[in-house]
């Protein structure tokens, strides 16, 4: 069965996505930028601790995203993720959400930038999530298409069991997205999940069921140009994907 993954920005989104449908929460902020580091406080919040009965009761994937510079980080923000990823390990997080690059993207006229996955900045984090389930968030877009499935075989070994991806495009709906989502979720198998993302609502999200054949999507569920998922957005993605 098809799972959703909604991205909330703050407590009231994460609240509201859980109430209407979410199979999991990516707990994040700042979505301008397209997410950072949450504070803990918010995620304590929703899951007071490992041992309590939990405000939220889907699984809680925190985003580690020190800045929107870049997907290139130095040694004293890998240890920062790496204090992040404890902290919020220990408060109890489901799992984590994060991505490191070996190079930023060259701008629209440069020439391009060999960009590859970091293998040993990956492996750091992912050995500090202790086990906990890692997915490799959207920087994944930056890779050029011809190298993706390669770069998914970097993951695998890297030991994410998730990577969200809109195909490289700026929607999953849009250009070449569904074509390339599609082969990298039949190159993954049963070895790591490809997670549909990018611009999917309720209108395009049985499209991209179809054309993908992916087993999870990934949704703001922000209608309104606000920074909170919209309950109704949630319910309506909820029900397609059950259909």
């Amino acid at each position: 069965m098809p799972h959703l993954e909604i991205a909330s920005f703050n407590l009231f989104s994460a609240q509201t996505a859980a109430a209407t449908g979410a199979s999991r929460i990516e707990l994040c902020r700042s979505p301008s930028v397209g997410g950072l580091t949450p504070l803990l406080s918010t995620f304590l919040s929703l899951k007071p601790s490992p041992t309590t009965i939990t405000t939220t009761r889907i699984p809680i994937y925190v985003m580690i995203r020190p800045h929107a510079t870049s997907f290139t980080y130095n040694s004293t923000e890998l240890l920062e993720m790496e204090s992040s990823i404890r902290d919020f390990s220990e408060a109890g997080a489901d799992g984590f959400v994060f991505g490191v690059l070996t190079a930023a993207p060259s701008p629209a006229l440069a020439p391009p930038i060999n960009v590859q996955i970091d293998v040993e900045a990956n492996k750091r984090l992912v050995r500090a999530a202790g086990g906990k389930p890692c997915t490799f968030h959207r920087a994944f877009d930056c890779i050029p298409r011809a190298a993706m499935r390669a770069q998914l075989e970097v993951l695998v070994g890297c030991g994410f069991a998730a990577v969200l991806s809109s195909g490289g495009a700026r929607t999953a709906v849009e250009g070449q997205g569904k074509e390339v989502l599609r082969g990298l979720v039949e190159a993954a198998g049963e070895r790591i999940d490809v997670i549909v993302g990018g611009g999917v609502r309720v209108g395009n999200v049985g499209e991209l069921m179809r054309g993908t054949g992916a087993r999870w999507f990934h949704s703001s569920a922000i209608v309104d140009g606000g920074e909170a998922a919209s309950g109704e957005e949630v319910r309506g993605l909820r029900g397609v994907i059950d259909s």
